[in-house]
């Protein structure tokens, strides 16, 4: 009986893992991940084909992430807030310390495709103006 539990876990655990990785969270997980490990490649593989059409190669992708989004390319303390279902496409709010120790919010636009979840682009959200 033991071994016949253990045999239906490990048959569970890959598709648990395949869901994380297919999921918006999975998918922008993996794709901080890729851009930590210096993976230019493998983030671009979650990518949206709009965003693809922009940039064209990995390459001018990576640029633009390692450029103008510093936060995104060198990110660490990553936390999932809200998601707004907008039809079309999926907006999910990300916080990210960047290597500057600071914290961002930022807006994913993500949508489905044939492919599954993808990014099709990506806004700092401003931080409010404090009056004292």
């Amino acid at each position: 009986m033991k071994s016949w539990i253990l045999a239906a876990g490990l048959a569970v655990t890959p598709l648990v893992a395949y869901a994380q990785e297919t999921s918006i969270e999975g998918v922008i997980t993996q794709q901080l991940q890729a851009f930590n490990d210096r993976d230019v490649a493998g983030a671009w593989q979650y990518a949206s084909p709009l965003i693809k059409g922009i940039f064209g190669t990995p390459d001018n992708f990576g640029n633009m992430v390692r450029n103008g989004y510093p936060m995104v390319w060198d990110n660490s303390d990553v936390r999932f807030l809200d998601r707004t279902d907008m039809g079309q496409v999926t907006r999910q709010e990300v916080q990210i310390q960047g290597p500057d120790g600071l914290f961002y919010i930022l807006d994913y636009q993500m949508v489905e495709t044939t492919d599954g979840w993808q990014i099709n682009g990506v806004q700092v959200i401003p931080a409010p103006d404090i009056v004292s």
